[in-house]
């Protein structure tokens, strides 16, 4: 599909409607996501059939989540802090996995749109600027969504095993808020239970 007849499909609305806006880190999680759910052969997870492994919390992350289906709260979303534009998706079903690294030259920035973008944050922008720089933005997110999957991102096999399920616990009562925590998040400290917000004040 070209990048019209992608923005116009119902999954990619749907990751715009999840999302916000429509951007070129979306974009890039869309194609991630599509680029791996089509190496494993696999479709949209009803519940923990498959697990992704995001390396960044930018934009991306978002696209991961409403394609896959993993979730946060399905307990089968894990986050690296590792700043990189990668993903992990391994199938329970069929022991099988991918991971998809960004092409160091596939997302070169355009020294106008990046000029711009600065701009845009300070605040400092006039009107045709910002102007310019969403026509930049939408450009770079055609573009990102016209590419194949190889000249975007390093698509490699891995064995890797997937994390355990989700667990469901017993809830106990921090000794210091006097909240309810899961209990294997709780530490024992001076003799007691507190939470790991309150081990970090204390």
């Amino acid at each position: 599909m070209n990048a019209q007849e992608i923005l116009e499909s119902e999954d990619f609305k749907k990751c715009v409607n999840f999302h916000g806006h429509i951007c070129p880190g979306l974009s890039i999680g869309y194609k991630a996501a599509k680029a791996c759910m089509e190496a494993i052969k696999e479709i949209k997870s009803e519940d923990e059939e498959l697990v992704a492994i995001v390396e960044t919390d930018a934009c991306s992350a978002d696209a991961v989540q409403v394609l896959t289906g993993c979730t946060f709260g399905k307990g089968n979303f894990f986050y690296k802090d590792y700043g990189k534009m990668a993903l992990t998706l391994i199938s329970r079903n069929y022991g099988k996995g991918v991971r998809v690294s960004a092409r160091p030259d596939a997302f070169a920035p355009n020294r106008e749109h990046t000029n711009l973008s600065g701009k845009i944050r300070k605040g400092e922008a006039n009107e045709k600027e910002t102007k310019r720089f969403k026509q930049l933005h939408f450009q770079k997110t055609c573009d990102i969504l016209e590419k194949p999957y190889e000249e975007l991102f390093i698509i490699k096999r891995t064995s890797q095993n997937p994390p355990p399920k989700a667990r469901i616990e017993n809830s106990e009562i921090c000794d210091e808020c006097k909240e309810a925590v899961m209990s294997s998040k709780l530490e024992s400290i001076n003799n007691k239970k507190i939470c790991r917000g309150c081990a970090v004040k204390s």
